[in-house]
Protein backbone atom coordinates (compact mmCIF):
# COMPACT_ATOMS: atom_id res chain seq x y z
CA UNK A 1 0.00 0.00 0.00
CA UNK A 2 1.36 3.43 -0.95
CA UNK A 3 1.79 6.19 1.62
CA UNK A 4 -1.16 8.09 0.13
CA UNK A 5 -3.39 5.01 0.28
CA UNK A 6 -2.34 4.41 3.88
CA UNK A 7 -3.34 7.95 4.82
CA UNK A 8 -6.71 7.52 3.11
CA UNK A 9 -7.26 4.35 5.13
CA UNK A 10 -6.37 6.16 8.33
CA UNK A 11 -8.76 9.04 7.58
CA UNK A 12 -11.52 6.60 6.64
CA UNK A 13 -11.04 4.61 9.84
CA UNK A 14 -11.32 7.79 11.91
CA UNK A 15 -14.50 8.83 10.07
CA UNK A 16 -16.02 5.42 10.76
CA UNK A 17 -15.80 6.15 14.49
CA UNK A 18 -18.60 8.71 14.05
CA UNK A 19 -21.01 6.09 12.67
CA UNK A 20 -23.45 4.27 14.95
CA UNK A 21 -26.16 1.74 14.28
CA UNK A 22 -29.43 3.14 12.97
CA UNK A 23 -27.83 6.06 11.10
CA UNK A 24 -28.77 7.32 7.65
CA UNK A 25 -25.55 8.13 5.82
CA UNK A 26 -24.53 10.09 2.76
CA UNK A 27 -21.84 8.06 0.97
CA UNK A 28 -19.35 10.21 -0.90
CA UNK A 29 -17.43 9.56 -4.10
CA UNK A 30 -13.73 9.30 -4.83
CA UNK A 31 -10.85 7.16 -3.60
CA UNK A 32 -10.96 8.25 0.05
CA UNK A 33 -14.71 7.74 0.18
CA UNK A 34 -14.25 4.31 -1.35
CA UNK A 35 -11.78 3.46 1.42
CA UNK A 36 -14.45 4.49 3.92
CA UNK A 37 -17.17 2.47 2.17
CA UNK A 38 -14.99 -0.63 2.17
CA UNK A 39 -14.46 -0.29 5.93
CA UNK A 40 -18.16 0.39 6.41
CA UNK A 41 -18.99 -2.77 4.49
CA UNK A 42 -16.91 -4.81 6.92
CA UNK A 43 -18.80 -3.28 9.84
CA UNK A 44 -22.15 -3.92 8.14
CA UNK A 45 -21.27 -7.58 7.68
CA UNK A 46 -20.49 -7.60 11.40
CA UNK A 47 -23.99 -6.38 12.27
CA UNK A 48 -23.90 -2.58 11.96
CA UNK A 49 -27.36 -1.42 10.83
CA UNK A 50 -27.14 1.63 8.55
CA UNK A 51 -28.66 2.80 5.28
CA UNK A 52 -26.81 4.94 2.76
CA UNK A 53 -27.54 7.43 0.00
CA UNK A 54 -24.85 7.20 -2.71
CA UNK A 55 -23.55 10.34 -4.40
CA UNK A 56 -22.63 8.60 -7.67
CA UNK A 57 -23.43 5.48 -9.66
CA UNK A 58 -19.91 4.19 -8.93
CA UNK A 59 -20.46 4.62 -5.19
CA UNK A 60 -23.83 2.87 -5.43
CA UNK A 61 -22.28 -0.09 -7.23
CA UNK A 62 -19.51 -0.43 -4.64
CA UNK A 63 -21.90 -0.14 -1.69
CA UNK A 64 -24.26 -2.76 -3.11
CA UNK A 65 -21.36 -5.16 -3.70
CA UNK A 66 -20.47 -4.87 -0.01
CA UNK A 67 -23.99 -5.48 1.24
CA UNK A 68 -24.64 -1.90 2.40
CA UNK A 69 -28.34 -1.06 2.27
CA UNK A 70 -29.17 1.93 0.05
CA UNK A 71 -32.21 4.17 -0.09
CA UNK A 72 -33.63 7.20 -1.85
CA UNK A 73 -32.73 10.63 -0.51
CA UNK A 74 -36.37 11.73 -0.74
CA UNK A 75 -37.30 8.95 1.69
CA UNK A 76 -34.33 9.21 4.06
CA UNK A 77 -33.62 12.94 4.44
CA UNK A 78 -32.57 14.48 6.68
CA UNK A 79 -29.49 12.28 6.90
CA UNK A 80 -27.51 11.91 10.10
CA UNK A 81 -24.08 12.16 8.48
CA UNK A 82 -22.56 12.75 5.07
CA UNK A 83 -19.01 11.37 4.81
CA UNK A 84 -16.96 12.40 1.79
CA UNK A 85 -13.54 13.53 0.62
CA UNK A 86 -12.36 16.81 -0.92
CA UNK A 87 -9.86 18.07 -3.47
CA UNK A 88 -8.88 21.06 -1.29
CA UNK A 89 -9.88 22.40 2.10
CA UNK A 90 -8.94 25.57 3.96
CA UNK A 91 -8.72 26.33 7.66
CA UNK A 92 -12.30 27.65 7.67
CA UNK A 93 -13.41 24.15 6.52
CA UNK A 94 -14.51 25.44 3.13
CA UNK A 95 -13.83 23.06 0.25
CA UNK A 96 -13.25 22.52 -3.44
CA UNK A 97 -14.86 19.29 -4.63
CA UNK A 98 -15.76 17.74 -7.95
CA UNK A 99 -12.49 16.39 -9.30
CA UNK A 100 -14.20 13.04 -9.71
CA UNK A 101 -17.21 14.57 -11.44
CA UNK A 102 -19.88 13.93 -8.79
CA UNK A 103 -20.14 17.46 -7.39
CA UNK A 104 -23.86 17.99 -8.03
CA UNK A 105 -25.09 14.89 -6.22
CA UNK A 106 -22.39 15.27 -3.58
CA UNK A 107 -23.58 18.77 -2.71
CA UNK A 108 -27.26 17.81 -2.68
CA UNK A 109 -26.51 14.97 -0.27
CA UNK A 110 -24.24 17.14 1.90
CA UNK A 111 -26.91 19.82 2.16
CA UNK A 112 -29.39 17.14 3.26
CA UNK A 113 -27.27 15.94 6.20
CA UNK A 114 -27.10 17.21 9.75
CA UNK A 115 -23.31 16.94 9.65
CA UNK A 116 -20.81 16.68 6.81
CA UNK A 117 -17.55 14.96 7.72
CA UNK A 118 -14.71 15.41 5.22
CA UNK A 119 -11.62 13.20 4.98
CA UNK A 120 -8.38 14.49 3.43
CA UNK A 121 -4.66 13.92 3.63
CA UNK A 122 -2.49 16.74 4.86
CA UNK A 123 -1.31 18.24 1.58
CA UNK A 124 -4.93 19.07 0.66
CA UNK A 125 -5.24 21.49 3.59
CA UNK A 126 -4.30 24.95 2.30
CA UNK A 127 -4.38 28.54 3.50
CA UNK A 128 -6.02 29.75 0.28
CA UNK A 129 -7.87 27.51 -2.14
CA UNK A 130 -7.54 27.57 -5.90
CA UNK A 131 -4.46 25.55 -6.81
CA UNK A 132 -6.89 22.74 -7.63
CA UNK A 133 -9.03 23.82 -10.62
CA UNK A 134 -12.61 24.59 -9.63
CA UNK A 135 -15.11 22.24 -11.33
CA UNK A 136 -18.33 23.83 -12.58
CA UNK A 137 -21.13 21.55 -13.76
CA UNK A 138 -23.05 22.97 -16.70
CA UNK A 139 -26.11 21.89 -18.70
CA UNK A 140 -24.88 20.42 -21.99
CA UNK A 141 -27.35 22.53 -24.00
CA UNK A 142 -25.57 25.74 -25.00
CA UNK A 143 -22.60 24.99 -22.74
CA UNK A 144 -20.18 27.08 -24.82
CA UNK A 145 -22.34 30.16 -24.26
CA UNK A 146 -22.62 29.29 -20.58
CA UNK A 147 -18.82 29.11 -20.41
CA UNK A 148 -18.62 32.63 -21.84
CA UNK A 149 -20.99 33.86 -19.12
CA UNK A 150 -18.89 32.13 -16.46
CA UNK A 151 -15.77 33.82 -17.81
CA UNK A 152 -17.49 37.21 -17.73
CA UNK A 153 -18.73 36.69 -14.15
CA UNK A 154 -15.26 35.68 -13.01
CA UNK A 155 -13.62 38.63 -14.76
CA UNK A 156 -16.16 41.02 -13.19
CA UNK A 157 -14.97 39.86 -9.76
CA UNK A 158 -11.42 40.93 -10.62
CA UNK A 159 -9.82 37.59 -11.46
CA UNK A 160 -9.05 38.51 -15.05
CA UNK A 161 -9.12 35.91 -17.78
CA UNK A 162 -8.62 32.61 -15.97
CA UNK A 163 -7.97 29.36 -17.89
CA UNK A 164 -11.16 27.35 -18.38
CA UNK A 165 -11.13 23.81 -19.77
CA UNK A 166 -14.02 21.62 -20.89
CA UNK A 167 -13.40 18.26 -19.23
CA UNK A 168 -12.77 15.28 -21.49
CA UNK A 169 -12.39 11.57 -20.78
CA UNK A 170 -11.27 8.90 -23.24
CA UNK A 171 -11.14 11.46 -26.07
CA UNK A 172 -14.77 12.48 -25.56
CA UNK A 173 -16.53 15.23 -23.63
CA UNK A 174 -16.98 14.00 -20.07
CA UNK A 175 -20.61 13.59 -18.98
CA UNK A 176 -21.69 13.42 -15.34
CA UNK A 177 -24.18 10.92 -13.93
CA UNK A 178 -26.81 13.60 -14.57
CA UNK A 179 -25.66 13.95 -18.21
CA UNK A 180 -24.14 17.40 -17.72
CA UNK A 181 -20.67 18.64 -18.70
CA UNK A 182 -17.93 20.09 -16.50
CA UNK A 183 -15.66 23.09 -16.98
CA UNK A 184 -12.52 23.19 -14.82
CA UNK A 185 -11.46 26.75 -13.97
CA UNK A 186 -7.84 27.29 -12.93
CA UNK A 187 -7.86 30.24 -10.54
CA UNK A 188 -4.47 29.45 -9.05
CA UNK A 189 -3.71 29.56 -5.30
CA UNK A 190 -5.00 33.12 -4.83
CA UNK A 191 -8.75 32.54 -4.83
CA UNK A 192 -10.21 35.39 -2.80
CA UNK A 193 -13.68 35.92 -1.29
CA UNK A 194 -14.93 32.46 -2.12
CA UNK A 195 -18.39 33.29 -0.80
CA UNK A 196 -18.90 36.04 -3.39
CA UNK A 197 -17.45 33.82 -6.09
CA UNK A 198 -19.83 30.99 -5.18
CA UNK A 199 -22.80 33.35 -5.30
CA UNK A 200 -21.79 34.80 -8.66
CA UNK A 201 -21.31 31.38 -10.25
CA UNK A 202 -24.67 30.15 -8.96
CA UNK A 203 -26.36 33.07 -10.70
CA UNK A 204 -25.03 32.20 -14.18
CA UNK A 205 -27.78 30.72 -16.39
CA UNK A 206 -26.78 27.21 -17.44
CA UNK A 207 -24.65 26.51 -14.35
CA UNK A 208 -26.07 23.53 -12.50
CA UNK A 209 -23.61 23.56 -9.60
CA UNK A 210 -20.03 24.46 -8.74
CA UNK A 211 -17.44 22.77 -6.57
CA UNK A 212 -17.18 25.46 -3.88
CA UNK A 213 -18.57 24.21 -0.56
CA UNK A 214 -18.90 27.27 1.64
CA UNK A 215 -20.04 26.73 5.24
CA UNK A 216 -21.22 23.18 4.57
CA UNK A 217 -18.59 20.92 6.13
CA UNK A 218 -18.80 20.60 9.92
CA UNK A 219 -15.82 18.31 10.60
CA UNK A 220 -12.50 17.87 8.80
CA UNK A 221 -10.35 14.78 9.32
CA UNK A 222 -6.75 15.37 8.23
CA UNK A 223 -4.45 12.36 7.89
CA UNK A 224 -0.71 12.99 8.03
CA UNK A 225 2.29 10.75 8.54
CA UNK A 226 2.49 12.21 12.04
CA UNK A 227 -1.10 11.23 12.89
CA UNK A 228 -4.74 12.22 12.58
CA UNK A 229 -6.08 15.71 13.30
CA UNK A 230 -9.78 16.48 13.62
CA UNK A 231 -11.00 20.06 13.05
CA UNK A 232 -14.57 21.17 13.79
CA UNK A 233 -16.27 24.28 12.49
CA UNK A 234 -16.50 26.82 15.27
Amino acid sequence: MSSADHLKQQAAARALEFVTSGMRLGLGSGSTSEAFINLLGTRVRGGLDVVGVPTSERTAQLARSLGIALGDLNDLAPLDLDIDGADEADYQLDLIKGGGGALLREKIVAASAGRMIVMIHGDKLVKTMGAFPLPIEVIAFGHIETAKRIAAAVEALGYGKVPMTLRHKNDAIYKTDSNNVIYDVAFGPTMADTKSLATALSCVPGVVEHGLYIGIAKTLIIARDSGIEVMDRS
